[in-house]
């Protein structure tokens, strides 16, 4: 149990933890390339604005320092004197209104060659988009006199960069989330064994005081048989033979808990669609008697790997608990085999239950008020016996509240 629990509790960890770093990194790489994005798209713009063509000569004009008339900002340079803006590559070909190339600005690279920056700025034109990317290049149209602009920025050294981090990053980061994850398996193995101490020894004391009680219990149950034949009927003596035979019940389901979580049991094929086809028709006249109906639903051919006499100790706690406590006329059992697991339902109408008070269901001697009572010798052991038996098998248990009616949902592996 406590393995299992391990399990759950580093899965959950690293889940958290592998969440927490994908969104961080999501938020960093939308971020960054936002921001990236948005100075070469400013550095375009500036590009554009200072880039003239002689309509006479059809020959670019050297650009002048801008003016707008504006105060210099001394905390950060203009644009077109940053270093970022000096060491980016920008591209531009101008095309005129009759469609003749005016002029191509390769920007004095040979990344581009003219006729590609030529058939790229056509094959824009003729998608009539005002502004996007192609490749690598970040591009704008503009509508000038007498001719149309296409200018282009190189983005591969400005995103290349925080490519190459991010990929650094992800490999630091998984290689720390798989170091993260052997270090939580060695703590948590530290953090639980003595939790696993503790529930070996509890174990261990309800198995030990179990046995010795149950040597008592018997004589005393003996001696007071032998008493009441002596002296007839006796109320006190009667009050101590009902107390022991509750004391005997109570002894028995610790005894058969205790084997369920601690003993190795053979496992062998089980026909478990016969199985349980068994069980209701032992429970339905018990249900009848109380004024009920069980209902069964039974997939036939449901093979599995499990121990017979558990397996019909697990079916019957949970017919005996819906017989029981059923507020209702009927009882709904259901089993069907669903993704290679055999899935056994047992529902019935039931006064309402907080889902607080659900979760502890399947703890040791615990009992819910609106479906429990001392009638029968019941203790609260009967579904953490049940509890037990699934997870012995590998499978789990589930309780739920729904409607008016509470469904115990039992799951087990079939393994061929």
């Amino acid at each position: 149990m406590f393995n299992q629990s391990r399990r759950k509790i580093i899965l959950s960890i690293m889940g958290s933890l592998i969440l927490l770093f994908v969104v961080t990194m999501a938020v960093i790489v939308f971020a960054s390339f936002r921001e990236i994005r948005h100075k070469n798209l400013e550095m375009l713009e500036r590009y554009v604005e200072m880039y003239s063509l002689d309509q006479r000569t059809g020959r670019r004009i050297k650009p002048a320092t801008p003016d707008f008339g504006q105060k210099p900002d001394l905390r950060e340079p203009p644009i077109h004197e940053r270093a970022d803006y000096q060491l980016s590559t920008f591209y531009a070909v101008a095309i005129s209104d009759e469609g003749s190339v005016l002029d191509v600005d390769n920007g004095g690279r040979e990344a581009y060659s003219e006729e590609d920056l030529i058939q790229i700025a056509r094959k824009i034109l003729d998608g009539n988009k005002r502004s996007g990317r192609v490749d690598n290049l970040t591009y704008t149209v503009r509508e000038r006199e007498r001719y149309t602009l296409v200018a282009f920025m190189d983005n591969t050294v400005s995103e290349g960069g925080l490519k190459t981090l991010l990929r650094y990053v992800l490999i630091v980061g998984i290689s720390s989330m798989i170091a993260m994850f052997f270090v939580s398996l060695i703590l948590s193995k530290h953090i639980i064994r003595p939790l696993e101490e503790n529930d070996r020894q509890q174990k261990q004391f309800i198995s030990d005081a179990s046995h010795e009680l149950k040597t008592p219990v018997a004589v005393i149950g003996t001696n007071a048989e032998m008493l009441s034949r002596e002296i007839g009927e006796n109320e006190w003596l009667a009050n101590i033979q009902y107390e022991n035979e509750r004391m005997s019940e109570l002894i028995k389901q610790l005894l058969d808990l205790s084997r369920v979580e601690n003993a190795e049991v053979l496992m062998e094929q089980i026909d478990y669609s016969r199985l349980i086809t068994g069980e209701t028709l032992a429970f339905e006249s018990l249900a009848f008697d109380r004024g009920k109906i069980l209902q069964t639903s039974i997939e036939e051919g449901v093979i599995l790997t499990g121990n017979r006499a558990q397996l019909t100790q697990l079916s019957s706690i949970l017919l005996d608990n819906a017989v029981r406590h059923s507020t209702g006329s009927k009882i709904e059992l259901s089993l069907s085999c669903h993704a290679h697991a055999a899935v056994l339902s047992v529902v019935n109408d039931s006064d309402e239950i907080l889902q607080q008070k659900l979760e502890h269901l399947f703890d040791r001697f615990y009992q819910v008020d609106e479906v429990r009572n001392s009638e029968g010798q019941h203790y609260g052991i009967g579904l953490s016996i049940a509890k037990a038996v699934a997870e012995k098998h590998s499978g789990n248990i589930g309780v739920l509240f729904q409607n008016g009616k509470i469904s115990f949902t039992v799951t087990l592996p079939i393994k061929k």
